[in-house]
């Protein structure tokens, strides 16, 4: 009777030990995945990383990842909480992406460098997934979408999609500068993306495009619904109000520097205010972005309340 007592006893350590067992077995294989993975795609990830340190569009990336990490961190108790195996699911995902990346690089002179890195970081993300489904279960991918699916964001946006955005801002700056112009009263001419004011003119290349800022925006609305509101269509709401917001802060943005240019001081339009005043300038897109999510979130509680 005291032996089956004492094992009885043992038991719930026992398996205590073995679960702590189980999930250090499973770290470590994942560890050893995620080497595998470096190692595999070493040289696009390598290329990308020099990319993002000479290419402001995606200067973001290197960030991408860590934000992804603390996410799952933070709610690990929950996106863990039903860990499986599952390998039919992550093998099909493994194979995709090994599938992929073989076609990339086997047709690396066939993509320009944009859209090379864009195809093999894809391919890359379908790999970690498979092995992180493999691993952890479909149930844990699922706690944790949100974090994964921001992974997207190390992805390269294709040229041809980059191109139709940048036109997009392009135009609709013009024509914020173009109803500001007017606004102020200032004699002006315009002509397609070129504006003639007095002694000097402005054109709205696709450098002003404000295109960096814009996705910077656009990631921060993402992020910033995840984490302050609970439904979705608020968060589709405040994305939305992206893009108006930073067509006018790109428009306001260039019509000030047009003015001081004109007006003040002609060596402006070559000072840092024109080359690397755009931080300003997206902070004051962020001003304009915090009074919408307060007011979303403020509605969301007096529909919780009711």
């Amino acid at each position: 009777m005291k032996t089956n007592a004492i094992k009885t006893a043992l038991h719930p350590r026992s398996n205590t030990v073995h679960a702590k067992s189980q999930i250090m077995s499973r770290n470590l294989s994942f560890l050893f995945f995620n080497i595998i993975t470096l190692v595999t795609f070493y040289a696009p990830m390598k290329e990308l990383v020099l990319t993002s340190f000479h290419n402001e569009l995606y200067s973001h990336i290197i960030l991408i990842p860590l934000v992804s990490s603390y996410l799952i961190f933070s709610r690990r108790k929950t996106v863990f909480s039903e860990v499986k195996y599952s390998y039919i699911a992550g093998i099909v995902l493994i194979t995709a992406g090994t599938l992929l990346y073989l076609v990339g690089r086997n047709n690396r002179l066939g993509f320009n460098q944009n859209d090379y890195l864009a195809f093999m970081m894809f391919s890359a993300l379908i790999f970690w997934t498979g092995g992180f489904v493999m691993l952890y279960g479909i149930q844990s991918f699922k706690n944790a979408t949100f974090p994964l699916l921001f992974l997207i964001f190390m992805i390269p946006i294709p040229t041809v999609v980059v191109k139709r955005i940048i036109l997009l801002l392009q135009t609709s700056s013009a024509e914020t500068v173009y109803g500001l112009f007017k606004l102020t009263g200032v004699p002006f001419l315009r002509e397609g993306f070129t504006f003639y004011l007095p002694q000097l003119s402005i054109e709205v290349a696709e450098q002003c495009s404000g295109i960096r800022s814009s996705l910077a925006l656009f990631i921060t609305s993402i992020l910033a619904g995840h984490l302050f509101l609970k439904t979705g269509w608020r968060k589709v709401v405040l994305i939305l109000f992206v893009f108006p917001i930073t067509v006018f802060k790109n428009g306001l943005r260039i019509a000030t520097i047009s003015l001081l240019g004109a007006y003040v001081d002609e060596r402006i339009l070559h000072s840092s205010l024109h080359k690397q005043g755009g931080i300003p300038f997206f902070i004051l897109a962020l001003v304009f972005l915090t009074p919408v999510l307060w007011l979303l979130k403020k509605t969301e509680k007096t529909g919780i309340k009711k």
